[in-house]
């Protein structure tokens, strides 16, 4: 069994920043993709950043130049930078990974969520 346990999350005000962490732990053989996602009330789970095994990322539109996502492969743990928060990034933030328990079975595991608010 593969846990994601996130942290960071927290009440900031308009242009503040706040760093989250992701730490999978487990059965683990090697982790490839991790992601953040975010999900506001009322609306769908969508990306914010994700980044491959390798370190190649990717952002949401809305997110880019704010935000910065990086791993320690080591530590199997993802973070998410974020910087200029503005009140529309208040969601609930989940932490994903598409883990290998062994060479030929992999699963996608979800971090409980953490929660973002951004007071204007």
């Amino acid at each position: 069994q593969v846990q994601l346990v996130e942290s960071g999350g927290g009440l900031v005000q308009a242009g503040g920043s706040l760093t989250l962490s992701c730490a999978a732990s487990g059965s683990i053989f090697r982790v490839e993709t991790m992601a953040w996602y975010r999900q506001a009330p009322g609306k769908q789970r969508d990306l914010v950043a994700g980044i491959t095994n390798g370190g190649s990322t990717n952002y949401a539109d809305s997110v880019k130049g704010r935000f910065t996502v990086s791993r320690d492969n080591a530590k199997n743990t993802v973070y998410l930078q974020m910087n200029s928060l503005a009140p529309e990034d208040t969601a609930a933030y989940y932490c994903y990974a598409d883990v290998r328990v062994s060479f030929w079975r992999r699963s996608d595991y979800w971090g409980q969520g953490t929660q973002v608010t951004v007071s204007s």
